[in-house]
C-alpha cells in the first residue's frame, strides 16, 4: 500500500507502512547503515505527517515483517487484546500522542490498556514525540514486579549490582558484591555477566552468590547471566537459580542467532516457576536487548531499529519478567552514533516498554570509541530516573572491567537518591537499615570501614 503526502510543494511518496516508520524516524546511524533512513529532514517530517494520520488499526492489519514468516508478529498479533484496546481503537496515531500526553491517561488507563498495544503501535507514536513527551508518558506508566522484594514502586529506584571479573575469580566477584552491597546496591539483582560458559564455573558462581544471600538473608534475587539453555541444565544439576536469564531481539531471525526460540523460553519459564524460589512474587525471568541487534544479525528485514527493539518486548511480556534491561549504547557507533543518539533511544526504548506493560530498567551505557562520554550518560540516565526507571546498573567505578565499556556505578545511583528522593526496594531498604548500613532516612552508615573489614572477612570463607 502506497503512503503520500505534499509538504510545501514536494511530494513525498512511501512504498509501505514499513518506509514510513523508517523514514519518520530519528536520524541515527544503524538506520542509515541499513539504508533505510530518512534521506532528508524534508522526508522525515512528510513520513511523520504520514503517520499522524495513520490509524491504530492500521498496524493490525499490515505487518511490517509478514505473519508467515516471523514468529514474533505471529505472538504480536495472536496475543492481541482486542478488548484492552478499544479505548483507543478509533484513534490515529496523532490522535493518540495527544490522547497520551491528556490527564485522560491517567496510571489506570495506560495499565488497562497495555495489553491492547503492539510494538509497532508505540514505536509509531514515539516517533512523533519529543524527549519531554517520551518522559512525561513514561512516568504515568507504573510496572511493579517480585521475586525477593518489589521493584518498580512509583517513588523508587532499583540497582544491579554487577560485579563481573575478567576471569570469574570468587574472591574478585565477592569483593565487589560486597562493594556494592555497602553502597546500598543489588536490590533488583546481584547479575554476573561470567566470562566462561563452562557449566562447572557457572556452578560455582551461582552457589557462592546464593550463599551471600542466604548467609546474610539479603532481600534480593542473583543471576549468573549465561545462555538460557545452560541454565536449564543448571536447574536440572539442581544448581540454586533464582532468574533465568537471556538476550533477546526483535524478529525470528536474529533470537535464531542468538540460538534462543519461545519455546526454549517456555520450558525455561516453567522449570524456574517449577523451583518456587522467590518470596513475595514468582518474576523470574531477565531480558536484556538493545536497538541494532536486529541489523547486526542481518535479521532486520527493512524495519528500523527502533522498531524492531520495540518488538522485543513483545516476546518478553510473554514471561511476566521480573527485569527487562535495554543496553542502550553497548553495540557500538555503526547503530548509535554519539551521545544525542544514545540519549534518543534510550528515552524511547523506556517509554516503549513501559507503555506495553514492561518493567523496563537501562544500562545507561557507551563503548570508548562512540561519540559519547560520561557527561552524556549523566544526562540519560537523570532524564530516564525522572520518567520512572524500574532499575539502572551498578557497576564498580563505572568501568566493566569484563566487558570492556562504561555503565553507571553505585555513586551515581546515590547522586539520584540524593537529588530526585528515589528509594530503594522497599525489602531492600529494611535490611539495609537492619545491617547498619543506611540510617532510617536511606542515607549512608557514616562508619563503613568496620563493615568493610567485617565483610571481608565473611566472604573470604564463602569464596576461597
Amino acid at each position: 500500500m502506497l503512503y503520500r503526502t505534499t509538504l510545501h510543494g514536494l511530494t513525498f511518496v512511501f512504498d509501505d507502512l514499513r518506509h514510513v516508520m523508517a523514514a519518520a524516524s530519528p536520524a541515527r546511524s544503524g538506520d542509515y547503515l541499513a539504508g533505510i533512513g530518512a534521506a532528508t529532514a524534508q522526508q522525515r517530517m512528510a513520513a511523520r505527517y504520514v503517520l499522524a494520520e495513520t490509524p491504530l488499526r492500521q498496524f493490525l492489519v499490515e505487518a511490517l515483517i509478514p505473519y508467515e514468516s516471523d514468529n514474533i508478529t505471529r505472538l504480536i498479533i495472536d496475543s492481541h487484546d482486542a478488548q484492552a484496546f478499544a479505548p483507543v481503537a478509533h484513534l490515529t496515531v496523532g490522535d493518540f500522542r495527544n490522547w497520551l500526553l491528556s490527564d485522560l491517561a491517567s496510571t489506570e488507563a495506560l495499565h488497562a490498556l497495555a495489553p491492547g498495544l503492539t510494538p509497532e503501535m508505540v514505536a509509531a507514536v514515539s516517533k512523533l514525540m519529543r524527549n519531554q513527551d517520551l518522559i512525561a508518558v513514561a512516568r504515568k506508566c507504573v510496572v511493579v514486579t517480585r521475586f525477593r522484594n518489589t521493584i518498580g514502586l512509583p517513588g523508587h529506584l532499583a540497582v544491579r549490582l554487577q560485579p563481573n571479573h575478567p576471569t570469574d575469580d570468587l574472591r574478585g566477584i565477592a569483593a565487589s558484591t560486597l562493594d556494592g552491597l555497602l553502597y546500598g546496591a543489588g536490590d533488583a539483582v546481584i547479575g554476573v555477566n561470567p566470562a566462561s560458559d563452562s557449566l562447572p564455573v557457572l556452578d560455582r558462581l551461582l552457589r557462592m552468590l546464593d550463599e551471600v544471600v542466604q548467609r546474610f538473608e539479603i532481600p534480593t534475587q542473583t543471576c549468573v547471566l549465561t545462555h538460557v539453555t545452560n541454565t536449564l541444565q543448571l536447574m536440572e544439576r539442581g544448581t540454586p537459580v533464582d532468574l533465568v536469564f537471556q538476550s533477546i531481539a526483535g524478529t525470528e531471525k536474529a533470537n535464531l542467532s542468538f540460538g534462543v526460540t519461545p519455546e526454549i523460553l517456555d520450558e525455561a519459564y516453567a522449570a524456574a516457576l517449577s523451583l518456587g524460589r522467590g518470596s513475595v512474587g514468582q518474576n523470574v525471568m531477565y531480558f536484556e536487548t538493545g536497538q541494532g541487534s536486529a541489523l547486526s544479525a542481518n535479521a532486520n528485514f527493512g524495519v528500523d531499529q527502533q522498531t524492531c527493539e520495540a518488538r522485543a518486548y513483545a516476546l518478553a511480556r510473554r514471561y511476566k519478567p521480573l527485569l527487562i534491561n535495554t543496553v542502550v549504547g553497548f553495540i557500538g557507533p555503526e547503530y548509535l552514533f554519539d551521545g544525542k543518539q544514545i540519549i534518543r533511544a534510550g528515552l524511547e526504548d523506556h517509554f516503549c516498554g513501559k507503555l506495553l506493560g514492561l518493567p523496563l530498567g537501562c544500562d545507561v551505557c557507551y563503548t570508548n570509541h562512540a561519540e559519547a562520554d560520561q557527561d552524556d550518560m549523566d544526562t540519560l540516565l537523570v532524564l530516564l530516573a525522572s520518567a520512572g526507571l524500574n532499575f539502572m546498573m551498578g557497576v564498580p567505578g563505572a568501568d566493566d572491567v569484563m566487558l570492556g565499556y562504561q555503565s553507571t556505578s553505585f555513586h551515581d545511583a546515590l547522586f539520584l537518591r540524593q537529588t530526585l528522593g528515589l528509594q530503594r526496594a522497599p525489602e531492600f531498604e529494611a535490611w539495609l537499615q537492619r545491617m547498619a548500613i543506611t540510617n532510617p532516612q536511606g542515607q549512608l552508615h557514616q562508619d563503613s570501614g568496620a563493615l568493610l573489614r567485617q565483610g571481608m572477612q565473611q566472604l573470604k570463607a564463602l569464596a576461597p
